[in-house]
């Protein structure tokens, strides 16, 4: 954005001011979409190809567009899996969250009940 009658920030053309992250993620600096269990195992198939050929873990990184710690995270998760043990595990997890969810709603009701019950409000 151009404001004329500011005075130039240093690092910048006279009377431009740098909008923040704009530009990040462009430069690659943001953190990208996420990828689903269909996009990572192939990703995890083709780093494990390649580390059998030889190349190191920051070279597989780098091709396949990740950084060491997401690899690493990824084979922890997915290491192993096919598609549809993912997916499977995926449907789990997220019925595993909801169960919770609704024993720590029950659990809260029987709170409130055996405190109305004492009569201690």
């Amino acid at each position: 954005m151009r404001y004329p009658d500011l005075p130039p920030i240093r690092g910048t053309s006279a009377g431009v001011i740098n909008c923040g992250n704009l530009d990040l993620e462009k430069e690659g600096k943001m953190p990208g979409k996420r990828l689903g269990a269909e996009q990572i195992i192939p990703k995890l198939r083709e780093a494990e190809v390649d580390l059998a050929k030889g190349q190191t873990v920051v070279q597989v990184c780098k091709k396949i567009g990740v950084t060491e710690q997401t690899y690493y995270r990824w084979r922890k998760e997915y290491g192993g899996l096919r598609m549809d043990q993912a997916k499977r595990l995926k449907d789990l997890e997220k019925e595993n969250a909801r169960l919770k969810h609704l024993l720590a709603d029950a659990e809260l009701d029987k709170a409130i009940l055996r405190e109305a019950a004492l009569g201690n409000f």
